[in-house]
């Protein structure tokens, strides 16, 4: 379906080639005096300088081109030669009513669908979550579910972080604490690996931090786990089988606390996954002329001119044989594209990464990883920060948990409940889930991705002005009164939309006939704050349409069924909008 914007331009455009002039100066806009017009057509201005005309001559003369044109009620030319419009009634009418009879709702699928890799989470095992693992995690499913949204194949990818020096660290801080193991023991081999892991996730979360102060303090226990990330790398069947039960104990647990923010992956690969690649990888790039010695290491010279900062060589291996983050990226690229031949892999991680991936990037197109016509994309978010604007803490400075910061805006939510309604402990808990996760989420999502933001709990978690806890209300009122319609009546009588709508009805409509087009921007500048803005906008258009309108106590049924007919529409595109952002509506709150 086309949109709307297009649809009204399309006349202007004929009306322009039909006085002579070219057809791009046709282009209709929104307006930005709405207290004016709606929309408004500016071509006159630009083509003034082209064609050496007042524009407000050429103005007049598609003004009266653009006669009898039943997509407008009103079309006026102004001074200097602005063409200001009104839309007719009856034309966004019909325009309302075919969106909400479509399947998608307007929007239309790409007509070459890509292939797409999402890489997103990234989260280290042996570690709990915390609050930096919010933004990859929420951000990296919406655009997920954007993507595919739009059709494209996409496969979601945790990418766990299971093979570096952390797993060293932890099996040199069990050795310390638990050398009787039998994974410690002379001559083991994999038949003696037991079923249990040797401790809990508790212990495990604990054992990873203790190990890590302790390294910086202690140069021998660091260059022993060192040797213990090397020997994992290279074999050690006894510290294969540790790594084996980390990786279980955590992925295990990493599962249910992504559940908990409604995120799911296709792919629960780690870094691991691909280092089977990285011997054939590196020996390629040297056999290439890409790979040389630098100080011991494997290093890739990946600067071009016109760089206007120095961009360093990218370290394919350390002087010790040991590989790195850019190693593994690497290589799990080569997995990639054996495995889906993308047409483009797109990281969510962290904008402080630019400079890794601007070198991994390089890297991957200079020696041939990628073909390149593959599209390499770096989402880099921003930092959530406190009130202070530094990054968001406990209150004693510590890394909040994640699970713990979904805990506190679900218990601002609850008490939000509890004032002055009546309703069960029970039911204030669950409805507190959804519209918190929807609280945490919305709060994130409408700001820009790429910048920092306070995080604001009593902002979050309010439930007016911008927020997802707004948007939930406005879905649930939408609700309440279907309901309320069905339970006294089998069906509306039409499904038209009215052709005579009041002011508010009208501009809902005109809110409503813009979902498609924000599906689309979203989607090319992977931008989900933009369908945070455009279901605000869309909530404040109802709830103004709500205000305004008796609903229920319409009389004349061919008008109600119209009323019913559009806010159908409308919970239709706020109820798919939040699916794609993540999260749910409750049925009451």
């Amino acid at each position: 379906m086309k949109k709307l914007l297009d649809l009204l331009s399309e006349g202007f455009e004929k009306a322009f080639v039909e006085c002579g002039y070219e057809e791009k100066y046709g282009k209709v806009t929104i307006s930005n005096r709405p207290d004016l017009c709606e929309f408004q057509c500016n071509g006159a201005m630009a083509a003034a300088k082209a064609y050496k005309k007042a524009p407000f001559v050429i103005a007049g003369e598609v003004v009266e081109k653009m006669q009898g044109n039943d997509a407008f009620e009103e079309i006026t030319a102004v001074n200097p030669g602005f063409i200001n419009l009104k839309v007719s009634k009856s034309f966004i009418a019909s325009f309302v009513k075919d969106m909400s009879l479509d399947e998608l709702l307007g929007c239309e699928l790409n007509e070459n669908p890509k292939t797409i890799v999402v890489d997103y989470g990234g989260p280290n095992v042996a570690k709990p979550l915390h609050v930096g693992h919010l933004r990859p995690a929420i951000i990296g499913e919406t655009l997920k579910r954007l993507y595919r949204f739009k059709g494209d194949n996409v496969i979601g990818d945790v990418h766990l972080g299971d093979w570096g020096m952390p797993i060293g660290l932890i099996i040199e801080e069990l050795r310390t604490r638990k050398p009787e193991l039998v994974y410690f023991a002379e001559g083991f081999t994999e038949d003696m690996t037991e079923t249990e892991a040797p401790f809990t996730i508790a212990e495990l979360e604990e054992i990873y931090p203790t190990a890590s102060a302790k390294s910086k303090e202690d140069e021998e226990f660091r260059n022993r786990a060192e040797q213990n990330t090397f020997e994992l790398q290279n074999g050690n069947v006894a510290y294969r089988a540790l790594w084996k039960h980390i990786l279980n104990v955590s992925v295990t647990d990493l599962k249910e606390n992504y559940k908990k923010l409604n995120v799911e992956f296709d792919l629960w690969k780690g870094e691991s996954d691909a280092y089977e690649f990285v011997d054939e990888m590196v020996e390629k790039m040297i056999a290439d002329g890409f790979a040389y010695e630098s100080q011991g290491a494997m290093v890739v010279d990946v600067s071009e001119e016109g760089d206007t900062k120095e961009i360093p060589p990218c370290i394919v291996k350390k002087s010790n044989g040991a590989s790195l983050y850019s190693t593994t990226d690497l290589a799990t690229l080569v997995q990639r594209e054996r495995d889906y031949h993308p047409d483009e892999v797109v990281y969510v991680v962290d904008k402080r990464q630019d400079m890794h991936f601007t070198q991994v990037f390089r890297t991957a197109k200079k020696t041939g990883i990628v073909p390149e016509s593959t599209k390499l994309t770096y989402r880099g978010f921003g930092t959530m920060n406190g009130k202070d604007g530094k990054p968001f803490k406990t209150r004693d400075g510590g890394v909040m948990r994640l699970e713990n910061l979904i805990g506190n805006i679900c218990d601002a939510v609850y008490e939000k409940i509890k004032e002055g309604r009546e309703v069960s402990d029970d039911e204030a808990r669950k409805t507190s889930q959804i519209v918190g996760l929807a609280a945490l989420k919305y709060g994130d999502l409408s700001n820009q991705a790429s910048k920092d933001y306070i995080f604001d709990i009593d902002r979050f978690a309010s439930f007016e002005g911008n927020t997802g806890p707004y948007i939930l209300y406005t879905i649930v009122r939408i609700k309440s009164i279907l309901n309320k319609f069905y339970d006294s009546k089998m069906d509306v009588a039409t499904q038209d939309m009215n052709k005579d709508a009041g002011e508010a009805e009208k501009a809902l409509m005109l809110e409503v006939a813009k979902f498609n087009a924000v599906i689309d921007n979203a989607y090319e500048e992977s931008a989900p704050h933009k369908l945070c803005a455009y279901i605000y906008d869309l909530s404040n258009a109802f709830n103004k349409f709500y205000h305004e309108t008796s609903i229920m106590g319409e009389e004349d049924e061919i008008k109600q069924s119209g009323y019913i007919n559009l806010i159908n529409t409308v919970k239709s595109i706020l109820e798919t909008s939040i699916y794609i952002l993540g999260f749910d509506a409750p049925e009451k709150m």
